[in-house]
C-alpha cells in the first residue's frame, strides 16, 4: 500500500514530467513527505525547482516549455498561490505553451474524520467556492483529483490536453485527505503515451495544397505574415525555403518566436504596413494579430489566406481579420506539402519572374539596414542613453546560438534588431502580463544550459518580475542569465496611449500622467547582487563597453548579470 501522493510522484514520471517548479505550502504535506521519501531511497522523482514567488514558478515552466516543446509541473499553493500564477498562466496561454499548474486544496473534513483533515487557521480562510475561477480563462482543462485510485490516469489526461494542438496550460486541484489515502499498486493503472498521448494537428487538404501553390505561382507580391511559426525549429526552415522559392517578404508582427532568419534575404522586418499596398497575395501563418487596423489597412482586393493552429481565435471574444480561405492545420507540414507543389508545377518562367522579383531585395535590405545603424549611431546624453544604441553594442556580443528574450514593450523595436539567425534564438511574450522574461529566462536556461541566455526588460517590467524570487533561483540553482534593464523611469505605455486618445488634454497640458516613478533613482543592479548577481549601472556612453566587458566576464564565471541602462525618461 502506498499514499495517493506517492502514485502521483510516480504519474507525473510517467508523464514526462521532470520538474515541479514550486511554491509549497500546508495542503502539500504529504507530496513533501513523499518527494522526500523517494530522496531518501534513492527513487525516481520530477526535481524541485523552489521558487519563492509563484511568478517566477510559471514562467520558469513556460520557458522550458517554449524551447522544448515539452510541458512541465507547476505546484502553487491553494488559492493564494493560484492568484499569484494566473498572470503568468494568462501569458503562457496566449503563447499556447503547455504547462500542468497544480493546486493543493484546504481540506473538506472539519473534524478529523479522515488523515488530512483541517489543522491549521489557514485551512478556513483558503478555502473559496470556486477556486477554478481564477484561472479558468486561461486553461484548456481544469480537474480537482477525486482519489488517489486514478491519480494516473488524471495526470494522463492533463498531459494529453496541454500538449494537444493548441497547446495550452491546463489546472488541477488536490485535496490533502485525497493525497495522504492509501491504494496497492496494483489498483492504480498506467495509461502509456503510446495510447494515450496527445492529438497531432491535421495536415492541410491536397485540394487546399493545390490552392495556395497555384495563388502563390500566380502572384506578383506576395507577403506572409507570422509570429509564432518559429515554436517549432523545423518550420522556419520550410517558411524559408517556400519564400525562397516563390520570391516571398516574409513579416514578423510582434514575434514571440523567430520565424525566419533576420539573414535572409526575404526577412522583411517586423511592420507589414509599408508593403500591403503591394500585396496582391498574403498568407497568414501563425499569428493572431497581423497588423493594427486602426492604423494599418490592407488593399481590399488582396487575396488573403490563413492556415494556423487556430485560424478562429476561438479564445478572442472578439477578433476580426478577413481572409478568402481558412484552415487549422500544422505550418511545417503544410508549408512543406507547398512547396512539393509548386516545385511539380513550376516551369522556367515561374523562376524568372521569382528572380526579376528579388533583384531589388539586396538594396532595399541595405536601406532598411542602414536605417537602423543610423537609429543606433547615437549613443545618447547622460541618464538618457539611447536604446537603439544600447541594443546594438549587446548585439555585437552575441553569438548566434545564444537566446534573447525581448520585454522591452515600446522599446521593442531596438531589441528586435539585435541579430538573430537560428532558430529559438529569439523569444517574446505574446500575453498582455509583464515581468515575464526573467523567469522565462531562468527556465531557458534550465533547457539549454550551454547556451547564454538574455532578457532586455523595462524598469516596469524588473518590478513586476519578482526579481528577488529570480535571482534566488539563479543562486540556488546555478542557472546565471543575464538581464538588461532599459530604465525610463516608468511607464511610457502609458504617457503614450493617453497621448494617442487625448493629444491636447489636461495630461498633455500639465505632463502629468502619473507613470513616472517619483524620487531618486532606483537600483536595481543592487537587488541582484543581495542574490550573488553582479550589477552594472550605466549612465554615461562611455561606461557601456567597460560594463558589457564585466558583465560577460562574470556571466562565464557562472554568475547572473544585472546590467542598467539609463536610457531617455518618459
Amino acid at each position: 500500500m502506498h499514499t495517493s501522493a506517492r502514485h502521483f510522484i510516480d504519474g507525473l514520471l510517467e508523464s514526462g514530467i521532470d520538474y515541479l517548479f514550486s511554491n509549497l505550502g500546508t495542503d502539500h504535506v504529504t507530496l513533501v513527505d513523499e518527494l522526500a521519501q523517494a530522496q531518501l531511497e534513492g527513487r525516481a522523482a520530477p526535481q524541485v525547482v523552489l521558487c519563492p514567488h509563484e511568478n517566477v514558478a510559471i514562467h520558469m515552466a513556460g520557458g522550458y516549455a517554449a524551447v522544448t516543446g515539452r510541458g512541465q509541473g507547476v505546484m502553487v499553493h491553494v488559492d493564494a498561490g493560484t492568484a499569484n500564477a494566473a498572470m503568468g498562466l494568462h501569458n503562457l496561454m496566449r503563447a499556447r505553451l503547455p504547462v500542468l499548474l497544480m493546486a493543493g486544496k484546504s481540506p473538506f473534513s472539519l473534524h478529523g474524520e479522515l488523515p488530512g483533515a483541517r489543522d491549521n487557521y489557514v485551512h478556513y480562510v483558503q478555502d473559496p467556492f470556486d477556486i477554478g475561477s481564477l484561472v479558468r480563462p486561461y486553461v484548456k482543462w481544469e480537474y480537482n483529483l477525486p482519489s488517489g485510485v486514478v491519480a494516473k490516469e488524471v495526470l494522463r489526461r492533463a498531459h494529453t490536453v496541454m500538449h494537444s494542438e493548441p497547446a495550452g496550460p491546463v489546472y488541477l486541484t488536490l485535496p490533502r485527505e485525497t493525497l495522504i489515502e492509501p491504494w496497492p499498486a496494483d489498483r492504480v493503472r498506467s495509461y502509456p503515451a503510446e495510447r494515450y498521448g496527445p492529438a497531432q494537428q491535421g495536415n492541410l487538404p491536397p485540394e487546399a495544397v493545390q490552392q495556395v501553390a497555384r495563388s502563390l505561382m500566380q502572384a506578383r507580391h506576395p507577403l506572409v505574415i507570422t509570429s509564432y511559426l518559429g515554436r517549432k525549429p523545423e518550420a522556419v526552415q520550410a517558411l524559408e525555403a517556400l519564400a525562397l522559392l516563390c520570391g516571398i517578404r516574409v513579416v514578423e508582427f510582434s514575434p514571440s518566436w523567430l520565424c525566419i532568419s533576420r539573414e535572409s534575404p526575404c526577412f522583411f522586418g517586423f511592420d507589414p504596413t509599408p508593403f500591403l499596398p503591394d500585396t496582391d497575395l498574403g498568407l497568414l501563418l501563425d499569428i493572431d494579430v497581423p497588423w493594427l487596423p486602426h492604423a494599418t489597412q490592407p488593399r481590399e482586393d488582396t487575396h488573403w489566406l490563413h492556415i494556423d493552429v487556430d485560424p478562429i481565435k476561438k479564445d478572442f471574444p472578439m477578433w476580426g481579420f478577413a481572409s478568402d480561405a481558412r484552415w487549422p492545420a500544422d505550418c511545417t507540414t503544410s508549408l512543406h506539402a507547398i512547396h512539393e507543389a509548386v516545385e511539380s508545377l513550376a516551369d522556367e518562367a515561374f523562376h524568372a519572374r521569382v528572380r526579376e522579383r528579388m533583384r531589388s531585395w539586396p538594396d532595399q535590405h541595405t536601406q532598411r539596414r542602414a536605417r537602423w545603424a543610423s537609429a543606433a549611431a547615437e549613443a545618447g546624453g547622460t541618464d538618457a542613453l539611447n536604446p537603439a544604441w544600447v541594443c546594438a553594442a549587446l548585439g555585437r556580443r552575441l553569438a548566434p546560438e545564444d537566446v534573447v528574450i525581448n520585454e522591452g514593450i515600446r522599446n521593442s523595436p531596438a531589441v528586435m534588431q539585435i541579430p538573430r539567425s537560428l532558430p529559438m534564438s529569439f523569444l517574446g511574450g505574446a500575453g498582455g502580463g509583464l515581468g515575464y522574461s526573467a523567469g522565462m529566462a531562468l527556465g531557458v536556461k534550465l533547457a539549454r544550459p550551454h547556451s547564454r541566455v538574455v532578457h532586455i526588460e523595462g524598469d516596469g517590467g524588473f518590478h513586476f518580475s519578482t526579481p528577488s524570487s529570480v535571482y534566488a533561483v539563479s543562486q540556488s540553482y546555478g542557472l546565471p542569465i543575464f538581464t538588461v534593464v532599459l530604465d525610463n523611469g516608468g511607464w511610457q505605455a502609458v504617457k503614450e496611449a493617453v497621448l494617442r486618445v487625448h493629444p491636447t488634454g489636461g495630461a498633455a497640458k500639465t505632463n502629468q500622467f502619473f507613470a513616472r516613478w517619483p524620487g531618486e533613482s532606483r537600483r536595481y543592479d543592487k537587488v541582484a547582487e543581495a542574490f550573488g548577481a553582479h550589477g552594472e549601472w550605466v549612465r554615461h556612453a562611455d561606461e557601456m563597453e567597460p560594463a558589457l566587458d564585466r558583465c560577460f566576464a562574470a556571466l562565464e564565471a557562472g554568475r547572473s548579470v544585472v546590467l542598467v541602462a539609463s536610457v531617455a525618461k518618459i
